[in-house]
């Protein structure tokens, strides 16, 4: 999905939290993760946070000895930051951002997204390689997150502006609203119960089931839960005769 959009993290300390980006590119369709200074790059470390689904990206991994061999070949940079005063402007949210990301990898631009070591992030002289500067809105005591939550985070605003049409929940497909028919089916079967519990008095059980037919009404139940509010209404009424048959 996110085809010709990189994940750069820029002297990573852990590489547990390499392998977690790389969990986090596999589910996201990112394809490439760049490494530039690694502190302590060891892939047996990363393995088991990636799992095998994702190894291969720990595989195809390139590294680099400085940000700017790292961003040569890529023709839009985006630098991820968590400061945002001083002279660092015109800082978008990932949301406000991934639009403009995608338009350029569809019309044949390379982008690459750069996060900062685990512990500072990057320096003004790094961000100053990058073309435009991403922050990811937090509350006023956190100020970071963790590196793999922080890929993600703008991985997911491509991926959604990547996709030619909504994404649906794969599943099961709706049941149907219940017809008139089945509600007052229903409303019988419930007011019958009702009695039967002795909730509702027999002399005008239809004045006090109003309440209940609102309720009904306003939920548009579907034949599923007809189903099985039905069924739960004559296990009840079968309950209620068992016990009176013990009385007598």
């Amino acid at each position: 999905m996110l085809e010709n959009i990189d994940v750069i993290l820029f002297r990573p300390k852990y590489p547990e939290n390499i392998g977690s980006v790389a969990r986090a590119c596999l589910n996201m369709g990112c394809g490439q993760i760049v490494l530039v200074e690694p502190w302590n790059w060891d892939y047996d470390k990363a393995l088991p946070l990636a799992t095998h689904h994702a190894a291969h990206l720990l595989d195809n991994i390139r590294i680099h000895p400085s940000l700017a061999e790292a961003l040569a070949p890529y023709s839009f940079t985006y630098g991820t930051t968590a400061r945002t005063g001083g002279w660092r402007k015109a800082i978008q949210t990932p949301e406000e951002a991934a639009p403009r990301i995608v338009e350029q990898r569809n019309s044949g631009g390379s982008v690459a997204i750069v996060f900062g070591p685990e512990d500072k992030g990057l320096t003004n002289e790094e961000t100053d390689l990058c073309n435009q500067l991403l922050t990811i809105p937090t509350t006023d005591n956190l100020t970071s997150l963790n590196l793999s939550q922080a890929v993600m985070v703008v991985l997911y605003e491509c991926f959604k502006k990547s996709l030619t049409r909504p994404f649906k929940v794969a599943g099961y497909p709706k049941e149907r609203y219940i017809t008139s028919e089945e509600r007052e089916l229903l409303f019988n079967q419930l007011r019958e119960t009702l009695i039967e519990i002795d909730f509702l008095k027999p002399d005008n059980p239809d004045y006090f089931m109003l309440p209940m037919k609102r309720f009904f009404n306003r939920v548009n139940p579907r034949v599923n839960e007809y189903n099985l509010l039905m069924g739960l209404c004559r296990q009840m009424k079968r309950i209620v005769g068992i016990a009176k048959g013990r009385q007598g």
